[in-house]
């Protein structure tokens, strides 16, 4: 399954009242791994951000007065999205807005028309994942990323892209999930615009015995059974356990 984890940042709290993006960030999980293709991209919003928007975000007019508008990018970003599962935290703000601007696009342009979201994809709310997990708790991505040990220190400000790279950890905590990479040998490493994306597998030739397997002291089996049981009580599960055989697994507990 394709999923893209995105987040978005705006002029104001609410589109009816004329705000508009300012910014989208986006990465791509496929089959419950991230495949290293991204979006991201500022907005210049035809309009001023508001004081209270800038502080949370930090995004000024200056930065985003030569940036594409809506109607410039919106091929690209539609076809990035479209017949994805997307997961966003939060989602009617973001859709919210996502549509607001497509409504404004095709009411200018006419065909192709694009959108509404929910009628090209599925959508997958973490806000209300983790309320139903978590009730009564504090469910911010911030709170989340305490309560699954997700590094986020490097998160001073709100910003859409490092806001869906972090999402995307957060969803694979809260849901067993911990492959964070996908390493696909048969496929071409490169994204949607032509760019380098991703790792590639680069295979060796090697002789037998050349390559010497040093299995993990008891020091670091310990560390590794701790880290896999902070991950249970948090997410209720582990995927090491599907796998009997290895260490730390509950067939070996």
């Amino acid at each position: 399954m394709r999923q893209i984890i995105l987040d978005t940042e705006t002029t104001g709290i609410d589109p009816r009242d004329g705000h508009r993006l300012i910014e989208i960030g986006a990465v791509e999980m496929v089959n419950r791994r991230l495949t290293g293709n991204r979006y991201h991209q500022f907005i210049n919003p035809e309009r001023d951000i508001e004081a209270e928007a800038v502080g949370v975000h930090g995004i000024t007019n200056e930065r985003v007065a030569e940036e594409p508008v809506f109607a410039e990018i919106a091929d690209a970003f539609w076809a990035f999205i479209e017949g994805a599962e997307l997961v966003i935290h939060n989602a009617p703000f973001d859709v919210g807005f996502i549509d607001h601007e497509l409504g404004m696009l095709n009411a200018r342009r006419g065909e192709p028309r694009l959108g509404p979201v929910a009628d090209h994809c599925r959508i997958l709310d973490t806000l209300t994942l983790a309320r139903d997990k978590h009730p009564g708790q504090r469910n911010s991505l911030d709170a989340l990323c305490k309560r699954y040990e997700i590094d986020n220190g490097h998160r001073v400000l709100h910003g859409a892209l490092l806001d869906a790279e972090i999402l995307a950890d957060v969803y694979l905590a809260m849901t067993g999930g911990q492959t964070l990479l996908s390493l696909d040998a048969s496929a071409t490493s490169e994204g949607r615009a032509g760019e380098p994306q991703g790792l590639a597998i680069r295979r060796l030739s090697l002789s037998p015995g050349q390559l010497r397997v040093v299995p993990p002291d008891e020091a670091e089996l310990a560390a590794h059974r701790a880290k896999l049981e902070r991950i249970r009580d948090a997410a209720g599960e582990c995927r090491w356990d599907a796998n009997p055989g290895l260490p730390g697994g509950e067939a070996s507990r």
